[in-house]
């Protein structure tokens, strides 16, 4: 049954939808109470050099989500076999598909290579399934995606991992991080130095615990689609017909 909702005080000609799976916005559904755990954030970073900025910054990124009161794990790649290059029972595999289940908000860091994102950030994205039977694993988690450059500023590497995120149905948040010149911005401990670019670090940490907190009891809700709702009758109605 369709709950009342006070947006629903106009009446719409709609002839080519099916009304009983066209639904009103419903605020009470967005009303949820907040779960109270730490929000379970997982970082993965793209790169498997000895001095990697991409783990740099992503530590960076896990100190301060800590600081702003989430649970943060961080994969590490090493070892992580070519997609379709193992089995999905491969123990990193396991490790990583466990960590993303577990996740309720990812940040993704990779360096820029040949104008886009590592081949190291894309077999962890690719070795994450889209759907697992009727569970699609990343729809509805948090992202933030972060990029480190060796030369000047670039967004390149962010705009893909844009994409790649609303291709897995994660909520990618608006703001984003690219280092430029990334060799400058650590000191010899492995620690980002003050800069705007260290400030742009803390406000996408800040963004992304408070859309995590915001979206994460209602991520179902929010991804409930009529025309996924209207396939689902008509599996139905083919299953009893069999």
């Amino acid at each position: 049954m369709r709950r009342a909702s006070a947006l629903s005080d106009v009446r719409v000609d709609l002839p080519a939808a099916d009304l009983d799976h066209l639904r009103l916005p419903d605020l009470e559904a967005l009303r949820r109470p907040f779960s109270t755990h730490k929000p379970r954030i997982l970082i993965l970073y793209g790169s498997l050099r000895q001095v990697s900025y991409s783990r740099l910054l992503a530590m960076e990124a896990k100190r301060l989500l800590e600081h702003f009161g989430a649970e943060v794990k961080v994969f590490d790649p090493s070892g992580l076999p070519l997609p379709d290059d193992a089995p999905v029972s491969h123990p990193k595999v396991q490790e990583l598909r466990d960590l993303s289940a577990w996740s309720e908000g990812q940040v993704w860091v990779s360096p820029e290579r040949h104008g886009t994102l590592t081949g190291i950030m894309k077999a962890q994205i690719d070795w994450i399934p889209l759907s697992v039977g009727a569970v699609r694993p990343t729809q509805g988690k948090t992202l933030a995606v972060m990029q480190v450059s060796g030369g000047s500023q670039s967004f390149n590497a962010v705009n893909a991992m844009r994409l790649l995120g609303r291709w897995m149905r994660m909520i990618t948040i608006p703001n984003q991080s690219s280092v430029a010149k990334a060799y400058q911005e650590f000191d010899a401990d492995g620690r980002m130095k003050p800069s705007s670019y260290y400030e742009r670090v803390v406000d996408v940490c800040e963004e992304l615990v408070k859309f995590t907190l915001l979206t994460r009891d209602i991520s179902s809700y929010l991804t409930d689609r009529y025309s996924e709702r209207k396939e689902a009758a008509v599996k139905g109605v083919n299953l009893k017909a069999m």
